[in-house]
């Protein structure tokens, strides 16, 4: 992962997402890039993360949601 143009992350599935989240873990592991680079990468991984984050969160609440209209349909 050398390219430093990286696609909105709004335009990312979350699958798509956490794909590069990874390969960014990666290459910060490895610890060979300059400063400047690893701080686009750190940067570009937190974004990732709260973007990840969100989308599950919203995926937890539609199934709260789903649930929800389950037990009252029940009742």
């Amino acid at each position: 992962m050398v390219d430093m143009e990286f696609k909105p992350v709004d335009e990312l599935t979350y699958e798509e997402a956490l794909g590069e989240l990874e390969e960014i873990v990666e290459e910060l592991e490895r610890g060979e890039r300059d400063l400047q680079v690893t701080l686009r990468y750190f940067e570009r991984g937190q974004e990732l993360a709260s973007y990840c984050l969100s989308l599950l969160d919203e995926a937890e609440l539609k199934v709260e949601e789903i649930i929800e209209d389950d037990e009252s349909d029940a009742a």
